[in-house]
């Protein structure tokens, strides 16, 4: 499908291929199941104008449907926020038609706190408790995110959010414990992530220095993808195009073994390095020139989702970033998350770990049994929300409100209104788990207490753009010996070769002449404000970019960083996947930004998360880490509140 107009592009356009042919499956499907509902006309203009009844809205039950598969704009894809935003702006839906169907349990959110929920609940209420889980996009998941492409009759699987399970052997014992029961063996993961593979063929990590930023676009080895106390060489160093001055204080800052906080003691000294962006500490104690802050701007996006502006010097520390070898502090303990090496990742990151949990929670949602058979298994969609089972999810419906029915400490029921296919429908539970974004619960819950509105409201999610983009062989990586780059002043920045996993009948393509993923990273931070602000910021940028930004930027920073290797834009990109996530990681309260003393139980996450009657909440939000297994013991803890709530309820009608 081609653009219209393409006669018009540029010269540049053309040579990036922007004219070129691209599946963009999403802007078929996503229309016709997201906002073109809620366009076609009510029940009795069906009458009217097509002279029959209503059809039922169930695209799910289609047998092309598959989400995974899907390219284009992905993430949160148009269709899924619509109706929230409506319920923001104060949009109601009066006339909700009464579904006549109630549940044990609802769960709002099919990510893996909700997944988690209904699994918990499941064990606690027995295998015939009936459960319904809501979700508003087309996919379950959540955030773990499933890509699908294909090199002819191969399949090719990229993550479009959660990555890994990190440091699964410190997970609690629910967490870890859950992962077992679903026949997950992380240990194997040192067999199935091909540890030695970039080693073994040269590749190493770069950083591109773009013309826009630095006067001269660049690429030189060194400071890649994730920075860990990697430095630059001295034959690199003078090569980096920066002025000399800022040229000797970033071999200083490497190299000097200087106490910049001198006359502090080391308690001084953490807390002013707590107070302190790692900016500021570059500029105002190590006094770097200004061209420094450039090179190391965007080193903490992929953790942070802003720059070294907002993110702590004492957070730098713990990461090892250049400056502080004379401070005489001692970094904290290794977490959990060095303490073992980063293989533990499903070829789909933990789409898989979801896909699990589905598997088990509806019978015939996938075939076989093993961790190794659902990395290729293909999800039946039309199984999910089946009447005959004990378990369903119900994609493409967006929750309105949850309100117990009589005063919220007595109530019995609970009634959840959700959108789908434009109309207002609601159903009844004696339970309810909210396991959606913190900031909606105020909205779905009016009834709550002030103080808990506020407290769930507190959080800001962190905006980023997780792409995959499938091109025709990466014999460029090799002949630049590249296996990712960092790129500070770039539109995505870090690009970077998929995780070498093979498992099962999945096979990882190790060879540089096969088609693979390339997995690009954006986060639209904007510097100089304060983090939240930033995300706000960020998440208003993202929904005004339309693909076609997206698509350009990834043309034309990929064909400059890789030129060198032969690399050809419009020749060599086959298919792209943006996942845009306005609303991405969980909120991990900014040490920068928070009071530095405040007990963990008046954190707003831990205020938030109380229970409201039979209404309870399970995300990682409720936490405060974007993390896999805090998902899933948070919605440990939601089950165990309602266990405890249940327990009490007999004992006190025996």
């Amino acid at each position: 499908m081609q653009r219209a107009g393409a006669q018009q592009m540029s010269n540049r356009d053309r040579e990036l291929g922007m004219d070129r042919t691209i599946t963009r499956r999403d802007f078929l499907n996503g229309v016709s199941i997201g906002i073109g509902a809620s366009l076609l006309p009510g029940k009795s203009a069906w009458l009217e104008v097509f002279g029959v009844e209503e059809p039922t809205f169930a695209p799910e039950k289609s047998p092309d449907y598959y989400p995974p598969a899907k390219t284009g704009m992905r993430g949160s894809h148009d269709g899924s926020w619509e109706v929230a935003h409506g319920l923001r702006d104060g949009q109601t839906w009066p006339d909700a038609v009464d579904e006549k169907e109630s549940y044990d349990l609802v769960v709002v959110g099919g990510g893996i706190s909700g997944l988690a929920s209904a699994y918990f609940f499941r064990k606690f209420a027995g295998a015939n408790s009936k459960i319904l889980i809501l979700d508003n996009h087309d996919d379950f998941g959540g955030h773990a995110k499933r890509n699908e492409f294909k090199a002819g009759n191969r399949l090719l699987l990229g993550y479009g959010g959660t990555q890994s399970l990190e440091a699964p052997h410190h997970y609690s014992k629910e967490a870890f414990g859950l992962l077992q029961e679903l026949n997950v063996d992380v240990d194997r993961f040192h067999k199935y992530f091909d540890q030695s593979l970039y080693k073994s063929l040269g590749l190493k990590r770069a950083t591109f220095f773009d013309k826009e930023t630095f006067g001269v676009d660049m690429l030189l080895p060194g400071f890649g993808t994730h920075y860990l106390g990697v430095e630059y060489p001295h034959e690199i160093l003078a090569k980096i195009p920066i002025s000399e001055p800022a040229r000797q204080d970033l071999s200083r800052l490497q190299t000097a073994t200087v106490d910049y906080l001198s006359g502090l003691s080391p308690e001084e000294k953490r807390r002013k390095l707590i107070k302190t962006s790692y900016k500021d500490y570059l500029l105002q104690y190590v006094k770097v020139h200004s061209d420094v802050i450039k090179i190391f701007q965007s080193a903490p996006h992929g953790l942070y989702g802003v720059g070294i502006d907002a993110v702590c010097a004492w957070d730098c520390l713990q990461m090892d970033y250049p400056g502080f070898k004379g401070i005489k502090l001692q970094s904290t303990e290794d977490s959990p998350e060095q303490a073992e090496p980063y293989i533990f990742h499903f070829p789909d990151g933990n789409a898989s770990v979801a896909r699990l949990l589905v598997r088990s929670l509806v019978p015939g949602s996938a075939p076989g049994s093993t961790m190794e058979d659902i990395v290729t298994a293909r999800m039946n969609y039309a199984r999910l929300d089946n009447p005959g089972s004990t378990v369903r999810i119900r994609l493409n419906s967006t929750v309105i409100r949850a309100r117990h029915l009589g005063d919220p400490q007595t109530a019995t029921e609970v009634a959840i209104t959700y959108v789908r296919g434009g109309k207002a429908r609601s159903i009844r539970a004696a339970h309810c788990v909210l396991a959606c974004y913190n900031m909606m619960i105020p909205y779905l819950c009016p009834e709550m207490s002030v103080g808990q509105k506020e407290a769930l409201a507190y959080a800001v999610k962190i905006p980023l753009v997780y792409t995959n983009v499938q091109i025709a062989n990466w014999q460029a990586f090799q002949k630049l010996g590249l296996s990712g780059i960092y790129a500070p002043g770039g539109y995505f920045s870090s690009v970077s070769l998929d995780f070498p996993v093979s498992m099962g009948e999945y096979r990882f393509p190790s060879k540089p002449d096969e088609s693979c993923l390339l997995h690009l990273m954006r986060t639209p931070c904007q510097p100089g404000l304060p983090c939240k602000e930033q995300y706000k910021a960020g998440r208003w940028d993202l929904f005004a970019t339309p693909f076609d930004t997206f698509e350009r930027n990834i043309r034309d920073e990929l064909g400059r960083m890789l030129a060198e290797g032969g690399f050809d834009s419009a020749r060599d990109i086959q298919a792209i996947t943006v996942n845009r996530w306005p609303h991405g990681y969980a909120y991990e309260y900014n040490a920068l930004f928070e009071p530095l003393d405040r007990p963990d139980s008046e954190r707003p996450c831990v205020v938030g998360r109380r229970p409201f009657g039979r209404i309870h909440i399970a995300n990682s939000d409720a936490d405060g880490h974007a993390y896999t297994n805090i998902a899933i013991d948070q919605g440990y803890r939601a089950v165990q509140e309602i266990t405890v709530g249940a327990k009490r309820e007999t004992a006190a009608s025996a």
